[in-house]
């Protein structure tokens, strides 16, 4: 299954690595099922109802790994270890309805969906000096909303945004 692509976005491609750095890094794509009940950081549910959601959508994640043959290959080959080392992930939030939404308000979806990537043994952890992101973004209309993940190695010796820079 394709994974949608928005309008002005092209997703992650390998960056040509510079003279000696070795292969380009390797980018996938995760695309969960339609229909998944979602979380939003502006609910309240019972927490048994939202350990039901994360669940579900941790699940998703894994199954989605799962289905993907040129991920299995990968995790195959990178056995015993995690797939990447380091890594950055993009989350698209393909809404069921258009109307006015703020992505980073379903980051416990992304959060849970992450983890189902830990489980399927993309990443060991999914703490700082491994990940970077989800970064979150609203992509178009998908009949029943789907969370779609862009994930794209970081190359060796690939250095972390300089984010003070941007405040000093």
């Amino acid at each position: 299954m394709t994974a949608p692509t928005l309008p002005g976005f092209t997703p992650a491609r390998p960056v040509p690595a510079p003279a000696g750095a070795g292969p380009a890094p390797r980018t996938y794509t995760v695309t969960l099922k339609t229909g998944l009940k979602l979380l939003n950081a502006n609910q309240r549910p019972h927490y048994r109802q939202r350990a039901e959601r994360t669940a579900a959508i941790r699940a998703a994640a894994m199954e989605a790994v799962s289905e993907s043959s040129t991920l299995m290959d990968a995790l195959a080959e990178a056995k015993p270890d995690a797939l990447f080392q380091r890594a950055h992930v993009l989350g698209v939030l393909h809404p069921p309805t258009n109307g006015r939404r703020d992505p980073a308000n379903w980051y416990p979806s992304f959060k849970a969906a992450v983890d189902g990537l830990v489980d399927a043994g993309l990443l060991e952890d999914d703490d700082h000096t491994r990940l970077l992101g989800p970064d979150m973004r609203l992509g178009h209309v998908v009949k029943g909303g789907q969370l779609v993940l862009h994930i794209r190695e970081l190359a060796p010796g690939e250095q972390w945004p300089d984010l003070g820079a941007v405040t000093r």
